[in-house]
C-alpha cells in the first residue's frame, strides 16, 4: 500500500523531537514536505513514535542460510578461517532459487527489525563449478528481484574477487563461484545499472572484495570502469578484519591494510571500509580524515572473533560509521548499536563510552551517527525525515510495555538497549507501507518459497 502522507504524534526530525508532525510524500516515494504542530488530520496516522529508517551497509544475503550451522567445535582452534571453510562448503549448494528465496526472507526480516535499505555485498556470481550462468548477472538479478518483492531499498555491490591471497595468489577450490575479472564484473555492473535506471529504490556500486582478493592493478582498473559508468557510485571493501590479514599485508607490501589503501587509492566519501577492525592510531585518524565511512558489523565481528573496532578514537577524530548485519547471525540495528557500545564498556570497564557531542543520550547519538554514515555509504538520500529524502520511516509500538511513559530520547535508548525488533510496529519504505502491525504483506508466501528452496538444497546436500 502506497501512502501519500503520514501524521505522526511524535517524530525524530533532523533538529530533534517534534510533536504532531505531518509528512507528505510524492508518488515516487520522496518526502515532499514536513510540517509540525498539525494537531488534527484525517489521513493515515502513525500509532507511535516515528524514526528515520536505518540503512544496513553490509549484507551477504546467502549467508543467512548458514545461521546456526557453524557453532560446533572443530578438531582444533576455531576462528574466522575455519568458519570461512564452512561457509564455502555451504555456498556450493546454493541454487539461484535458493539465493533469491533466502534474500527475500532476509529482507523481510531486516524490514521488521527497522532497517529500510541494505547494501548487498554480493560475491556469489557463478555456478558451483565456477562456470558462468548464461546471464552473467543471473544471481545479481535474483538479489534485485528479492529486494523488490520485499520492498526494501537496495544498493547492489557486485564483488570483484580474483585472487586467493595478497600479491595475486591463486584462489582456492572453495572460491570458484566468486571469481571474476574486471571485464566480467563490468558486465554485471552495466546490466544491473540498466535495470536500476529510473528506480529510486535501487543504486549500484562496486565492491572489490579485499586487498587479498584483488591486485592493485585490478583495483585501479575496476575503479576506472565504475567511474565510466557512474563517478559517484559507492565503493565498498573489506579491510583489516583479522590480525592474520594485517600480518599478510605487511609481508606483501610493508604496510598495514588501511594504511596501504589510504596511500594507494583515492579513498573519499564514496568509500566504505568494512570492519577496519585492526588499525593503529595513525590509521584511525587518517581514515576519519578521508571522509570515508567505516562499515561496522559488531554482531558478526563478535561471532567470528574479529576483535573490537577502535570506536572511541575514531569518533573523537570525527569519523563516520554505518552498521551492517553482514553474515546475519543476528538481525537488528539495535543489536549492532548495543554491541558496539557494550564491547567498549567491557574492555574499558565503564559505562556510556561512545559519547557524541550534542547528544546526552548514548542510544540517540549512535542511532543518528549510523543514519548519517549509512546514507553516505549506500549513496542514497536516506536517514532524515526531511524534504528531498526518501520516505523511509519506522513506527514504534506505543502500546509495548517497554515504551509506557517514555518520551524523547528515552524512546531511542529503550529501542537500542532494551527493546529491539519487538518494538517495531510499522515500516514505510519509499512511501510504501511494507510492514503493518509487525507483518509483511507477503510474509507467508516468501516463507513458503524459502521452505521449498531449503528442502531442495538439503536433499541435494
Amino acid at each position: 500500500m502506497r501512502l501519500r502522507e503520514l501524521h505522526c504524534p511524535v517524530a525524530l526530525l533532523p533538529e530533534g523531537w517534534a510533536e504532531n508532525v505531518l509528512v507528505k510524500f510524492d508518488e515516487q516515494g520522496w518526502i515532499r514536505s514536513v510540517r509540525t504542530g498539525v494537531e488534527a488530520w484525517g489521513g493515515a496516522q502513525a500509532s507511535g513514535p516515528v524514526l528515520p529508517g536505518m540503512p544496513n551497509v553490509h549484507s551477504h544475503a546467502f549467508q543467512r542460510a548458514i545461521a546456526g550451522r557453524t557453532q560446533r567445535v572443530g578438531p582444533g582452534e576455531d576462528d574466522f578461517w575455519t568458519w570461512r571453510q564452512a561457509m564455502y562448503a555451504f555456498a556450493r549448494r546454493m541454487t539461484p532459487e535458493a539465493v533469491e528465496a533466502t534474500a527475500a526472507q532476509l529482507y523481510v526480516d531486516l524490514l521488521k527489525s527497522g532497517y529500510t535499505a541494505v547494501g548487498e555485498f554480493h560475491y556469489l556470481h557463478h555456478q558451483p563449478d565456477g562456470t558462468p550462468y548464461d546471464d552473467p548477472a543471473e544471481l545479481s538479478r535474483r538479489i534485485v528481484s528479492a529486494a523488490r518483492e520485499a520492498g526494501i531499498g537496495l544498493t547492489h555491490l557486485p564483488v570483484l574477487y580474483a585472487c586467493g591471497g595478497f600479491g595475486g595468489a591463486p584462489p582456492s577450490e572453495g572460491q570458484r563461484r566468486f571469481l571474476s575479472d574486471v571485464d566480467g564484473i563490468g558486465r554485471i555492473l552495466a546490466a544491473i545499472a540498466k535495470d536500476a535506471a529510473d528506480d529510486p529504490q535501487l543504486r549500484v556500486g562496486l565492491a572489490p572484495h579485499s586487498l587479498r582478493a584483488v591486485t592493485p592493478e585490478m583495483l585501479r582498473d575496476a575503479l576506472a570502469a565504475l567511474d565510466a559508468l557512474d563517478p559517484t557510485a559507492p565503493v565498498h571493501i573489506h579491510v583489516a578484519e583479522q590480525t592474520q590479514e594485517v600480518a599478510d599485508c605487511l609481508a606483501w607490501s610493508g604496510k598495514r591494510p588501511v594504511a596501504w589503501l589510504l596511500d594507494a587509492m583515492p579513498v573519499s566519501e564514496r568509500w566504505c571500509l568494512i570492519h577496519a577492525t585492526h588499525m593503529t592510531p595513525a590509521e584511525t585518524a587518517a581514515l576519519a580524515a578521508s571522509g570515508a565511512t567505516a562499515g561496522l558489523c559488531p554482531t558478526t565481528e563478535a561471532d567470528l572473533g574479529d576483535g573490537l573496532f577502535p570506536a572511541p578514537d575514531f569518533l573523537a577524530e570525527g569519523g563516520r560509521f554505518g552498521i551492517g548485519s553482514d553474515s546475519h547471525t543476528r538481525i537488528s540495528p539495535s543489536d549492532e548499536l548495543r554491541m558496539l557500545e557494550y564491547g567498549q564498556r567491557l574492555t574499558r570497564q565503564r559505562r556510556n563510552v561512545l559519547r557524541r557531542e550534542g547528544f546526552a543520550s548514548i542510544g540517540l547519538g549512535l542511532y543518528a551517527a549510523a543514519l548519517e554514515g549509512g546514507a553516505q555509504a549506500l549513496g542514497r538520500p536516506l536517514g532524515r525525515i526531511a524534504p528531498g529524502r526518501r520516505a523511509d520511516l519506522v513506527v514504534l509500538d506505543a502500546d509495548h510495555p517497554l515504551l509506557y511513559g517514555k518520551r524523547g530520547d528515552d524512546v531511542v535508548d529503550t529501542f537500542v538497549f532494551s527493546g529491539g525488533p519487538g518494538l517495531v510496529r510499522d515500516v514505510i519504505v519509499g512511501g510504501r507501507h511494507v510492514i503493518r502491525d509487525g507483518r509483511h504483506e507477503r510474509e507467508d508466501a516468501i516463507a513458503a518459497q524459502l521452505r521449498r528452496a531449503v528442502e531442495r538444497i538439503t536433499r541435494a546436500g
